[in-house]
């Protein structure tokens, strides 16, 4: 089932991996920086700080509780743990995969960080913000574009980003349980006006 499994990501990879173009090239490359996203991370702030007011502090708390615990897991347990090649350092598919710029990324990629980081940082966000800003759901797609940068620069697998994903967002939804005060009062209700 493993070998399946691993064939069956591989083939979704190339598939995936083989849609490009010059001009796509470098809006993933761009896409798949941190930096790039700056901007929308402040008006992300400015619109929590303008509903939420001094609260906003501990909702940025918990955003970096969730990304600590799914980059801790991701980058400082799994990936050495399973010591799984990217594709763009595998022997098996090095000559076929798509790389931007020389990118290789680093030698493991099992689970992706990228992933496991927008999509824990996207569930607490949306579990916390929901009944107040209701077009908060859009950071999802972002969480979906940002992970996907890394399948088209070669440098993931899907079910890298899938794995990274899913602990991202339960660790994203363990964090807003525990900002709520789940499941034995609410910690923070001293603030929560």
């Amino acid at each position: 089932m493993i070998e399946f499994l691993d064939a069956l990501d591989k083939e979704l990879f190339l598939f995936l991996n083989g849609f490009h173009s010059p001009f796509m090239d470098q809006v993933m490359f761009r896409l798949t920086n941190q930096l790039t996203w700056i901007p929308f991370f402040l008006f992300i702030i400015y619109i929590l700080s303008k509903n939420y007011k001094r609260q906003t502090l501990w909702i940025l708390l918990g955003v970096v509780i969730a990304i600590t615990l799914s980059d801790q897991l991701v980058s400082g347990i799994m990936k050495p743990l399973f010591e799984r090649l990217r594709p763009s350092h595998s022997p098996d598919l090095e000559v076929m995969v798509h790389t931007v710029n020389g990118y290789k990324g680093g030698l493991y990629g099992f689970a992706s960080s990228h992933a496991a980081n927008s999509f824990g940082l996207a569930m607490f966000l949306w579990r916390v913000s929901r009944d107040k800003i209701k077009w908060i759901w859009v950071i999802f797609a972002w969480a979906v574009l940002f992970s996907y940068t890394r399948i088209y620069l070669g440098v993931h697998y899907p079910g890298d980003i899938i794995t990274g994903g899913l602990l991202g967002a339960g660790f994203g939804y363990l964090t807003a349980l525990l900002y709520a005060g789940i499941p034995h009062g609410r910690l923070f209700k001293h603030i929560r006006r």
